[in-house]
């Protein structure tokens, strides 16, 4: 084992910006990954997550960073951090085969008085009651007293311009005082403020409140929405009011739907531990869940409110949606509310086009949707124009001002749009 080297398993959203924080600040950093295609693209020094470009690639290279499918660098490293999905599964329950996976391929090649941080987003529990019997069982080592084993959620901001890996105080729980020190000192490397925790379900807890609170708060906007449009009330008015308040309020906006891996999926693991633990659901939860899933729907439901005003049917009129990532000016898609838009303007007969400068092919499960190459030929062609993200990219005033009718699900463009 090699003092200042790490193992970073998964090199995704959330590995590989870490690994670009371990590198900067003198680790050794092995970035290993189950994926062949994506580790040679890494080697050659070639990005695939938004945050990251192809120089800050070439950057880690040179500080001597290497992708790797080959799990014995662990047995060299003195800290292994897995960053792994953790998906939803049938039924809801959380998906935890990517972490048991992960947590078996090191098991293999754990070394005494090494140190093993789980970031993955996961039910509280989870370190202790799966991480753990597979980590001692497959190494023949005690956590605790051979290895230290660690709770740290992590926090990722894709596309953020004023938060990342550095700024971003670090939660850190361990399952005693050793293990949690040993994350403080691996951590507080790169990162300005380690935040220590009592224990590993508390830090596993504390990254679900977070989420939950967005989740919750994104959902009584969603559901003021509707009603202050039957009310005849403008939302985005009353938003601006109420944030003027600089005490005891939060501004939240309204959308299309919630997307990405935390705001769709961290909540449930909460509430799926609830119910699993104690029988009883975790109600603001749930409710949060059916208020934002029914987002989507809501917009279709405006898109042919506002067709039926200019005497056409949404039937075979030309939709044209703008922006289809899950949050402005990325490229991710994952659980993009843009989806369940598309296809339920598709079920009611719709002819869905899309334009996104960050997508070049987007793919449902109704099949391809086109791309419009010409953005402003298609805005003046469409029946109806629904800005789904507002990327910096797109001149708002020009396609409100060309677009036969637009709807604006974020607020951003100016009239004649109508907002959400």
């Amino acid at each position: 084992m090699t003092q200042k080297t790490v193992t970073i398993v998964g090199q995704g959203y959330v590995g590989l910006p870490l690994a670009q924080a371990a590198a900067r600040a003198g680790w050794t950093v092995h970035g290993l990954d189950v994926t062949e295609s994506l580790v040679a693209q890494l080697n050659e020094g070639r990005s695939h997550v938004d945050d990251l470009s192809d120089t800050d690639i070439q950057e880690m290279l040179e500080l001597g960073y290497r992708a790797t499918t080959d799990p014995t660098v662990i047995a060299s490293s003195a800290v292994t951090v897995i960053c792994v999905p953790t998906p939803l599964g049938d039924g809801g329950s959380p998906d935890l085969g990517a972490v048991k996976g992960a947590s078996r391929t090191i098991a293999d090649h754990l070394v005494a008085g090494s140190t093993v941080i789980l970031e993955s987003t996961t039910y509280p529990g989870t370190t202790d009651d799966v991480v753990k019997p597979i980590l001692e069982l497959g190494s023949g080592l005690k956590a605790g007293e051979d290895f230290n084993l660690v709770y740290s959620p992590e926090r990722v901001d894709p596309g953020s311009k004023k938060f990342g890996i550095k700024n971003t105080p670090k939660l850190m729980g361990g399952m005693n005082d050793a293990s949690t020190q040993a994350a403080v000192a691996f951590y507080g490397d790169f990162v300005d403020e380690p935040v220590p925790m009592n224990g590993l379900r508390e830090a596993e807890t504390a990254k679900l409140l977070e989420n939950t609170f967005r989740h919750v708060n994104i959902a009584l906007v969603n559901e003021m929405t509707k009603f202050c449009h039957e009310m005849n009330i403008d939302i985005w008015e009353v938003i601006r009011g109420a944030a003027t308040k600089p005490f005891g309020f939060m501004k939240f906006t309204p959308g299309p739907g919630v997307g990405g891996h935390c705001i769709p999926i961290d909540p449930n693991y909460l509430s799926y531990e609830v119910r699993n633990q104690l029988g009883y659901p975790f109600r603001f939860v749930e409710l949060a869940q059916e208020i934002n899933n029914s987002m989507p729907r809501y917009v279709v439901d405006r898109v042919g409110g506002l067709l039926n005003d200019h005497r056409k049917p949404l039937n075979g009129s030309e939709v044209l949606l703008l922006g289809v990532t899950y949050k402005a000016d990325i490229a991710d898609q994952r659980e993009s509310p843009a989806e369940p838009v598309a296809e339920a303007l598709r079920e009611r007969g719709a002819i869905v086009r899309f334009h996104d400068p960050l997508v070049s092919t987007w793919n449902l499960g109704s099949g391809a949707v086109e791309r419009e190459e010409d953005l402003d030929a298609a805005v003046k062609a469409a029946d109806t124009v629904v800005l789904l993200q507002a990327h910096e990219l797109y001149d708002l005033e020009s396609i409100a001002q060309n677009a036969k009718v637009m709807l604006d699900t974020r607020g951003a463009a100016p009239a004649p749009a109508v907002r959400l």
